[in-house]
């Protein structure tokens, strides 16, 4: 029988041949790359479930608030700009659109949660560090805000009133808009919590397309200049935005090019293009200016409803929780091993399999593991709304 030793410079005294390296590949450690003997590991979970439990939220409830909400808060931005600028009719389109999406977006948000008393049970206590609890009194605030900025104009009384109305609604606007993608960014849902830098600037930028797109199809012809102008706009920044995010994901990336979150995403992408076109070369056309409309609108829900499923869809697939935290933890190995002459390990700090007597430290974990800084629920380590939720994929209530 053959015995061997570990070591800081790997296995002494083994036999010839019979290295073997776990993770698979090729990895070179000043010497010759090895090939692997041991067979590319299969992301799977006990008893075949998830590592995580995927959102549990109806598709058409939650990302119908996300698209409802973006369209709500970029319509009010854009009503207040288009008061200011002398298109009332632009205007007061806007104002109606944004107090109907309001309505909706809240209507989907109660229906999700089953009845209208969590609502107001969220509004009890407001948590500055909880994008939940923030967003509950953001909808509480702004729903009144362009309500009355939408009734004011239509009945025309208390102008000056309106006109207040409708600055609070255009502040409270891009918070709005935007705080649905911090919302989901903060579960542990590969595809949401791993693209917390970009979904943020994504939802801002699909929601200037919905906004736009809704004044080209309810404003006059005259008064649409700055609606193209911010269809544009909106256009090339979700589109960058969502480059980025994909080039940053890695193997996260797949779930927003593969199956309905793919097809729901590439659609978007060519809605986006066409609407964008229309808009620049409808100016004459009312017809052309509304078709254009109507595609950045149906353009800015197909990025909601993609965003969504492809967060659905890493959840399902361990793998999407596995591979980024195995990432992580190279990385910071290799990190901390450059960062350290090698073969000085402080006490108490010897990477896993180095231990100064050729074990592991006492309790520690065969082979390493994550550390608290990299949680197998893929969320953000010290901040209690993440934190717990891998169990549910989502924030409780939304």
């Amino acid at each position: 029988m053959s015995t061997s030793d570990v070591t800081r410079q790997g296995l002494r005294g083994e036999r010839p041949g019979r290295e073997a390296e776990v993770g698979g590949g090729l990895r070179r450690r000043g010497r010759r790359a090895e090939q692997s003997m041991v067979p590319q590991a299969e992301f799977t979970s006990y008893y075949g479930r998830p590592v995580i439990r995927k959102p549990g939220w109806e598709p058409l409830d939650i990302a119908g608030y996300f698209f409802l909400g973006g369209l709500a808060g970029a319509g009010s931005v854009l009503a207040a700009g288009a008061q200011a600028t002398g298109r009332p009719a632009t205007a007061r389109a806007l104002k109606l659109s944004s107090l109907a999406a309001i309505t909706a977006s809240a209507a989907a948000l109660v229906h999700d949660l089953g009845r209208p008393g969590r609502f107001y049970n969220m509004l009890r206590v407001l948590k500055p560090t909880s994008p939940m609890s923030v967003g509950s009194w953001l909808l509480a605030a702004y729903g009144p805000a362009a309500g009355a900025a939408a009734a004011l104009d239509v009945t025309g009384l208390l102008p000056r009133l309106g006109r207040t109305a409708t600055g609070a609604a255009a502040l409270l606007g891009p918070a709005v808009a935007s705080y649905t993608a911090v919302l989901a960014a903060d579960t542990a849902v590969p595809a949401w919590h791993d693209a917390h830098r970009e979904l943020p600037v994504v939802f801002v930028g699909s929601a200037a397309v919905a906004a736009s797109g809704m004044a080209l199809v309810t404003g006059p012809l005259a008064e649409s200049g700055p609606a193209r102008s911010a269809a544009l706009l909106g256009a090339a920044v979700e589109t960058a935005a969502v480059k980025a995010m994909e080039r940053r994901l890695g193997v996260v990336a797949e779930t927003y090019r593969e199956g309905r979150a793919g097809r729901l995403m590439r659609a978007a992408g060519l809605l986006t293009a066409a609407g964008a076109a229309g808009a620049v070369l409808g100016r004459r056309s009312r017809a052309v200016s509304a078709l254009s409309g109507a595609a950045l609108l149906a353009a800015s829900a197909c990025t909601r409803f993609g965003v969504f499923h492809a967060g659905v869809q890493s959840a399902e697939d361990p793998k999407y929780t596995v591979l980024p935290q195995r990432e992580r933890l190279e990385r910071r190995r290799a990190e901390q091993a450059g960062d350290r002459p090698v073969g000085d390990h402080p006490v108490g700090d010897h990477p896993a399999g180095d231990h100064p007597d050729g074990g592991r430290p006492d309790g520690g974990r065969p082979g390493g593991g994550p550390g608290d800084g990299d949680r197998p629920d893929g969320g953000s380590p010290g901040t209690g709304a993440a934190a717990g939720r891998a169990d549910t994929g989502g924030p409780e209530g939304v």
